[in-house]
């Protein structure tokens, strides 16, 4: 395949890509019109456990999102919600990681399992070691099982990528997997009504 080419396809993707923001602005901005967004005191009990739910590992934004929408929430309340509990560890993540890992592998079934936990984290470390931050960037904002943002701060930590640069790269990547995922819910939901 010649650049040309290449540059052609990369151009289709993002007309592509462009397109598709554009109808989701649309289905956001009806959304607004037709539903306020108001919190009651239910609301604001599905709007902290969907940042809970967020918090967790496995679940993240793939969970929150629609677990939020389903409750009755904004789509975008769900996924303010989601993104800021998926982002609210990360600090303490990236700081405190690699420090538990050495006090686990005190414990001999523990420290197997951590030793798996970093095998993993090198495995899909490949495309952030080639990419640095965009690497990075596009591990955490992949919305599939294996990826997010507790993948990310652990693959940034066994790199030893710096807080202050890996900290902005999975809030990014966050916010990309965020605004899919609330897509894919919305896109869903809409075929279900």
């Amino acid at each position: 395949m010649s650049v040309a080419e290449k540059k052609r396809k990369i151009f289709e993707g993002s007309c592509v890509l462009c397109v598709n923001m554009l109808q989701l602005h649309g289905k956001i901005e009806s959304d607004l019109n037709r539903k306020s967004v108001s919190v009651g005191e239910d609301d604001l009990k599905t709007v902290w456990m969907t940042f809970f739910m967020a918090m967790l590992p496995v679940v993240e934004l793939r969970g929150a999102i629609p677990f939020g929408v389903a409750a009755g929430l904004h789509p975008l309340a769900a996924m303010g919600a989601a993104i800021l509990g998926n982002l609210f560890p990360m600090p303490f993540i990236l700081l405190l990681l690699r420090h538990i890992f050495r006090w686990l592998r005190h414990f001999p079934r523990l420290g197997a399992l951590i030793s798996r936990l970093e095998r993993r984290a090198h495995l899909k470390g490949r495309t952030v070691r080639k990419y640095r931050i965009l690497g990075l960037v596009l591990l955490v904002a992949v919305p599939l099982p294996g990826t997010g943002a507790w993948t990310g701060a652990l693959v940034a930590d066994v790199l030893d990528i710096r807080m202050r640069t890996a900290l902005p790269a999975i809030a990014v990547g966050v916010v990309i997997a965020g605004l899919a995922v609330m897509a894919m819910t919305c896109g869903v939901a809409g075929m279900l009504r």
